[in-house]
């Protein structure tokens, strides 16, 4: 595995694992008349980051790399930033719109690497992951109107 694709699927990895804690503060924090929908949209989507968080990490491990597993390691590898703590609803959602879109961006470039070094198991997982955000980013642009 070159360094390139550890680099990128570590950033995967910590991209979701703040997802994972950013989309607990926006379940938690949502108010107003679209909490009911929000909260369970936003538990749908921490749940979905834990389970790519975990597969990314015992896909590295499965290739010999480490995954990044301190939130020391996350803050300095993610590209995503985290929440700031006093955002609106329609807010949240454009920030998770604005992170799903970045991660689309790397995923593809993810995939782009793992073809050229013939790894296609790790493709088709960057796939699968690309497949789903741009869905979840398209159905978010709806709700934001």
């Amino acid at each position: 595995m070159s360094e390139k694709l550890m680099v990128t699927l570590n950033t995967q990895i910590a991209n979701w694992s703040l997802l994972f804690t950013k989309l607990h503060n926006f379940h938690w924090y949502v108010k107003g008349p679209q909490f009911f929908t929000l909260h369970v949209k936003f538990e749908e989507l921490y749940t979905e980051a834990a389970l790519h968080v975990d597969n990314l990490a015992e896909r590295l491990l499965a290739l010999g790399g480490s995954p990044v597993a301190t939130l020391h390691g996350v803050l300095e590898t993610a590209t995503v930033k985290d929440a700031v703590g006093n955002e609106s609803a329609v807010e949240m959602v454009g920030t998770i719109v604005a992170d799903f879109e970045t991660i689309v961006k790397e995923l593809k470039e993810g995939m782009s690497i793992a073809n050229q070094e013939d790894d296609e198991t790790t493709g088709d997982m960057l796939l699968a992951i690309h497949y789903s955000l741009e869905k979840h980013v398209w159905m978010l642009k709806s709700f934001l109107g």
